[in-house]
């Protein structure tokens, strides 16, 4: 049955069945016909196709090309008598070929196309082939092209073939072809060594698009925002986001500017690069500019909001773009990263409520969301959440891939169901996937959790059977798991079986294994550890020393737990993390209950500790009961409290401090001047930053470099170019260490103040010192030069810097009489 509309010839609705109902098994469908004028050769021309009972739809574009009427004489009368020869369209030939699967005879389709006699035909062929991706057969037909006597290599067909490649991450095969081309003699262009930067910033390979971009420019094509865009992207994809700036500031010198699609691409490189704080100053820079930021700039933001911890702020931004849907509305990746911000903020709930969002807002859930709403539930130890999740995705038509497996599998693990744990493992393999090292880990886990030790040392050795080397996370899972287990022996065997295989132990690894020793009693051997820790240069953090020192209280054993906080003062390691200052006043009050009177070395240590928590206001409390106990507060205790000042934003209470310390007469170490320059730097107070130089002259030769730098960076922000200069002086005359950092800052701030003559002079003191001056600093005097110098001295100072470069090169300076070194000048004061 056929039902056809008179009045428009466009279209035909048919049903393949002769059943005129509905329920009929077979399709309904609808296609577009051809218009009755038939269009030019090469004109593309819209197609389309629909079927209501699947729900599916396709438009694609058909070309007819040069047809039998078309091509010359003498090759119409060779095909005319020959019937195996076929009058096919440019589209008909790519359907036919793609019927075949890519080791079956495509040659022999092709030979039987009259249209192969038409060379013009061979770009639009390859153009439909590489549209639809198939990449076997493209290369199939493009081998074969290059066979036929009438080919002749056009860039457009290699481009075409170069970014087919670069789609399938093919890289090699996409630079042959840009070789292979040049062996053709053609000569590859703007949009070729675009497509071959973007082969190769897709597989991360960032030197390479480095060095194809230099040869785009040796050969004097001029590059596009396009080639900045993918040369950008190449190096921010592997998280070389120091280099995508880079580049992105070339291209702002080249005058090419920056579009929405490069600020995107700049986000993603400091995302990729875990610079999460780089990319919110960025984002607020970009605010600044008349380019509006879409949904994918909004997606990164709100992923490095989620990462910082900033859960309220990511939230706001997500409502902010469901207000605005007009302008920025929110997509699949939006709605998976908020899913991602309810399961770290333990949110569960939300996690449903956003998922369930999704399917509201007529959005279709992929994979990634139905593994971050697994992985949610999973993280909390809700099996049956989980598996319902899981169901719910194979109905959907997904197929599970291993990280939903080790979802599941961690979820049975966190809920103490080991066994079902093993069961979800097993069925991985029945589903032709390979289980990884999570996988793995997170089955010794679910063992090691339940205090099954001899099961996790069994998955540990099937493990390594299947091929994938344990790292420190699985030797970490092994040795909680033996802690839990209470047998001391074990602890030795796994630590043995590490360095067997050579896996260095890290701090949590150290930390595993100090607090299973001290879980079955072993105190001997968790101090033998420790001292080991620290012989391999492994830095204990705040959570080694929470566990020696709760083991030692519980033991009784004050004077080590004394001794422990000590060796953490030395290390400048704080008590306790942020978030864990309740269990550290817990700890100090148990100890002054006990009998064991705090002494400056404990009171430090909680000061320090109110210091990673923000809290100024106990740490000074703290600081005054000191006093009241008749505790004399040493060099340290005094500049941690400063510490706590500065960081809480009471930079006048660290130079009352200071005044304090004074009429005690307490002395003054290197971090009781660091603590009193950053709190003159926050108050510009310059007398007394002056004063303290003084102070601090006697001591310069012995001084820190980075003391002297922060001084010399004050002094020059406050606009004291001769202060900085004098102290600069003293420092070259005392011995005191000169390092590039040093004369950094020195040119900074002569060429914020205008003065280049004393710049180019410092420039020649650096060489004398044996300190190449980097490029950036010749560039920003020519810069000033040309920008702020005048008509009537650019000239020398482009003759000047000229002549310092070509020295730089090799050899001493030849310095006019008028300049003079440091030392010299130094002697001179």
């Amino acid at each position: 049955m056929a039902i056809v509309n008179h009045h428009s010839p466009l279209f035909t609705l048919t049903h393949s069945s002769d059943s005129a109902y509905p329920n009929s098994s077979k399709p309904f469908t609808v296609h577009c016909k051809k218009k009755p004028d038939s269009p030019a050769p090469f004109e593309e021309s819209k197609s389309g196709f629909v079927d209501y009972d699947r729900g599916q739809h396709e438009v694609y574009t058909r070309v007819s090309g040069l047809r039998k009427s078309d091509i010359p004489k003498r090759y119409r009368l060779r095909v005319e008598s020959d019937r195996f020869q076929k009058d096919w369209t440019v589209s008909r030939v790519v359907e036919k070929v793609l019927e075949l699967n890519h080791w079956e005879d495509v040659e022999g389709v092709l030979n039987r196309w009259v249209g192969r006699f038409a060379r013009k035909n061979f770009p639009f062929l390859i153009k439909e082939l590489t549209q639809r991706g198939a990449i076997e057969h493209s290369v199939q037909v493009f081998n074969w092209m290059k066979n036929q006597k009438n080919y002749c290599a056009r860039n457009d067909i290699y481009n075409m073939m170069i970014r087919l490649h670069a789609r399938h991450n093919r890289t090699d095969k996409a630079r042959g072809l840009f070789f292979e081309m040049q062996e053709w003699r053609c000569k590859p262009n703007g949009e070729t060594y675009n497509a071959l930067i973007n082969a190769h910033g897709r597989t991360g390979q960032w030197r390479w698009a480095m060095n194809i971009f230099d040869d785009m420019l040796r050969a004097a094509i001029p590059p596009s925002r396009s080639t900045y865009n993918n040369l950008i992207n190449a190096c921010g994809s592997s998280g070389n986001w120091r280099e995508a700036l880079k580049v992105c500031k070339k291209m702002t010198e080249n005058g090419v500017g920056p579009d929405l699609v490069t600020h995107n691409i700049v986000l993603s490189a400091y995302k990729s690069g875990a610079q999460y704080s780089k990319a919110l100053s960025y984002f607020e820079l970009m605010k600044g500019t008349h380019i509006r930021p879409d949904t994918t700039t909004h997606n990164i933001v709100i992923y490095c909001l989620v990462k910082l911890g900033q859960y309220d702020k990511a939230i706001g931004f997500f409502n902010s773009m469901r207000e605005k849907r007009s302008e920025c509305r929110p997509d699949i990746v939006t709605f998976t990263t908020i899913i991602h911000l309810y399961s770290a903020s333990g949110q569960i709930e939300n996690c449903k409520a956003v998922f369930s969002t999704i399917l509201a807002e007529g959005l279709k859930p992929n994979i990634v969301s139905y593994n971050a709403l697994l992985g949610a539930y999973a993280s909390h130890g809700m099996s049956e959440e989980a598996l319902s999740v899981f169901n719910e995705m194979k109905r959907n038509g997904f197929r599970p891939d291993i990280v939903s497996y080790t979802s599941l599998l961690n979820s049975y693990g966190r809920s103490q169901q080991p066994r079902k744990a093993r069961e979800v493992f097993d069925l991985i393999k029945k589903n032709n996937l390979k289980p990884n090292l999570v996988s793995y880990s997170a089955l010794i886990d679910a063992y090691g959790s339940c205090g099954l030790l001899a099961e996790a040392v069994e998955v540990f050795r099937e493990m390594e059977q299947d091929g994938i080397q344990p790292n420190v996370v699985s030797i970490c899972t092994l040795l909680a798991a033996c802690g839990r287990s209470g047998q001391k022996v074990n602890i030795d065997a796994v630590l043995s079986a590490a360095e067997m295989r050579g896996i260095k132990l890290n701090t949590v690894a150290y930390n595993s294994a100090i607090g299973s020793y001290m879980n079955v009693g072993g105190y001997e051997k968790a101090i033998a550890l420790y001292k080991s820790m620290k012989k391999q240069k492994v830095m204990p953090d705040s959570v080694t020393y929470t566990v020696l020192i709760s083991n030692c209280y519980k033991l009784s054993r004050y004077g080590e737990a004394v001794a422990f906080l000590d060796e953490m003062i030395d290390l400048k390691v704080p008590l306790t993390k942020q978030g864990q200052v309740t269990e550290a006043e817990s700890m100090f009050n148990k100890m002054k209950m006990s009998g064991c009177s705090p002494d400056v070395i404990t009171y430090t240590a909680m000061v320090h500790a109110y210091n990673a928590a923000g809290d100024w206001e106990k740490a000074c409390a703290l600081f005054l009961e000191m006093e009241t106990t008749d505790i004399q507060p040493d060099s340290v205790a005094c500049s941690a409290l400063m510490r706590a000042f500065n960081k809480g934003g009471q930079p006048s209470k660290v130079l009352v401090l200071a005044e304090f310390m004074r009429e005690k007469e307490i002395p003054f170490s290197e971090a009781i001047l660091f603590e009193m320059v950053s709190a003159c730097s926050i108050l510009r107070d310059w007398r007394t930053t002056i004063d303290l130089i003084k102070l601090m002259e006697p001591s310069l030769p012995v001084a820190s470099i980075g003391l002297m730098n922060q001084l010399l960076h004050l002094l020059g922000k406050s606009g004291k170019i001769e202060s900085m200069m004098k102290l600069f002086f003293k420092m070259v005359a005392s011995g005191c260490e000169v390092n590039f950092n040093t004369y950094s800052i020195l040119l900074k701030n002569l060429l914020a103040a205008g003065n280049w003559r004393k710049y180019i002079e410092v420039l020649q003191w650096m060489e004398d010192a044996g300190i190449k001056p980097s490029h950036g600093m010749f560039r920003d005097i020519l810069s000033f030069a040309q920008k702020s110098g005048g008509m009537e001295y650019a000239s020398i100072i482009q003759e000047r810097v000229e002549s310092l470069k070509r020295i730089s090169g090799g050899g001493d300076f030849s310095r006019e009489s008028v300049c003079h070194t440091p030392s010299t000048i130094a002697a001179e004061q």
